[in-house]
């Protein structure tokens, strides 16, 4: 190779150097993305939805988490080689003026090997309407990433088998499973970004609440605040301008009804954790709102050094005995080993109605718990109003000022659907264990005590010492 080839050759490596430099896709890093984007870049469900307050970021993570799968450059997922998914908009025009201009921004150039459009000329795709994209794919083979929106029918989406599928904006149902069905083979994945402006739909109950159980399904709320790169200033303005009304959703993130969440401070990134072993000194008490036919709510509560609260251990379950709730509450506090009193009883806070009898019973609820092992103790701060106050300062105070284990799913199920209304009542439907939240939290429990540590024989003999010197200088001074 002569001196003019190697010249070639170092300035093709210097070109290439300088435009991975300066594309998006390898500027975008955990630098300048903001946590919530690396969280549902990292999550490793197969069916993931953001929810996003407008400019909070969520479309970018969602072009971006196209562009990689299909690419095979993906930095936390198993990559595939001829990778090929959909980009789904809810009209051709939001296609173009919103996924497709974010595909085109992420996607490098030198990394495509052909544009088919539907509208317009592949020498300039950004004016026209993409059909699909054919990429070099990093694994093996290529990569394609097609364009659909949703006002084509569902018929459309019929057909191909694929390895991923971005909705850009809520979907209609249909659409939904059909493309779901789409990924079944390849066991691929569904991601959404949305914000949520349409009140409670299907994907409220679906995905938010999570209602069927699926574990495979994981969500997150995006607001103005977790954006960096929004003005403080303009964030303020902003807040003056969009009615109140529709600030729970274009800020937050959040579902709503015309009467909005009682917990919009309520962040499951932030708020939900892992379980971990709670230290025996930071075990405080368990807190039960009884039921019959309605579920009989009750969670193991700790508070650490700090004073934080966590909630750490969960029984939920309708239409049993206070056998049964009890043989529950036992089983888990053995696995947890939970503290219990000099006669080997649990202790609990209960809703004060467990004193009441009925004809029915001879004894109360609280006679019955106590019976079989359970101290309840029914003398509850149960105002309503300065409850709810107290919750939402623990989850609005940085750091937080409450933890809840992943494991206590109907507690978490519950504080994203608390909807106030009428007056400043929250519905009183569903909310068996947040009455029971609210009866721990108005206890005000103080920070747990550290353990006192055994002095060592050294440090007892110098004790011994201090006081023999002391009792000395007593003696001397009086003479």
């Amino acid at each position: 190779m002569d001196e003019k080839e190697v010249l070639i050759k170092l300035l093709a490596v210097e070109q290439e150097i300088a435009a991975r430099a300066n594309d998006p896709l390898s500027r975008y890093n955990s630098d300048v993305v903001h946590e919530k984007q690396m969280l549902f870049h990292k999550c490793e469900k197969r069916n993931r939805w953001v929810f996003g307050g407008n400019r909070s970021g969520k479309t970018e993570c969602g072009a971006v988490e196209c562009v990689w799968l299909a690419l095979g450059i993906h930095p936390f997922r198993r990559n595939r080689g001829d990778a090929s998914g959909w980009v789904v908009s809810l009209t051709q025009q939001v296609q173009r003026d919103v996924a497709q201009a974010k595909i085109l921004k992420y996607l490098p150039r030198r990394y495509i090997v052909k544009i088919v459009m539907r509208e317009g000329s592949a020498s300039s795709p950004e004016n026209g309407v993409i059909d699909y994209i054919v990429v070099k794919n990093a694994v093996g083979g290529n990569g394609r990433i097609g364009f659909r929106s949703c006002d084509q029918g569902r018929e459309k989406f019929q057909g191909m088998s694929l390895d991923f599928v971005w909705f850009d904006e809520e979907p209609p149902k249909d659409i939904y499973d059909e493309c779901r069905m789409r990924v079944f083979d390849k066991k691929g994945d569904i991601f959404g970004t949305m914000t949520p402006l349409k009140g409670l739909t299907w994907v409220y109950y679906e995905v938010e609440l999570n209602e069927n159980n699926d574990p495979e399904i994981w969500s997150e709320s995006m607001q103005w605040s977790d954006n960096p790169y929004l003005d403080p200033a303009e964030i303020e303005h902003m807040q003056t301008v969009i009615p109140k009304s529709e600030q729970l959703s274009r800020r937050y993130g959040k579902f709503t009804t015309g009467e909005g969440l009682v917990y919009p401070e309520f962040e499951p990134a932030v708020h939900v954790i892992e379980p971990f072993s709670v230290p025996h000194e930071w075990q405080v008490n368990i807190s039960i709102d009884p039921g019959l036919k309605n579920p009989t709510s009750a969670h193991f509560y700790a508070v650490d050094f700090d004073g934080r609260i966590y909630v750490v251990a969960e029984h939920f379950e309708a239409g049993q005995s206070i056998d049964h709730h009890v043989q529950k509450l036992f089983e888990l506090a053995d696995a947890l080993g939970w503290r219990r009193d000099f006669k080997g009883r649990l202790t609990a806070l209960i809703d004060s109605a467990a004193n009441q009898r009925t004809l029915a019973y001879e004894k109360s609820v609280a006679e019955l718990f106590a019976e079989k092992g359970v101290l309840v103790n029914t003398n509850v701060n149960k105002d309503l109003y300065s409850g709810i106050q107290r919750i939402k300062s623990l989850f609005e105070q940085r750091p937080p000022r409450i933890f809840i284990f992943s494991s206590c799913v109907n507690l978490i199920r519950e504080l994203k659907s608390y909807w106030w209304g009428d007056g400043d009542r929250p519905k009183k439907v569903d909310d068996h264990a947040l009455d029971e939240l609210r009866y721990f939290v108005m206890t005000q429990p103080s920070p747990a005590k550290p353990p006192v540590r055994e002095k060592t024989p050294v440090e007892l003999d110098k004790e011994r010492l201090m006081r023999s010197i002391r009792r000395q200088r007593a003696w001397t001074r009086k003479f």
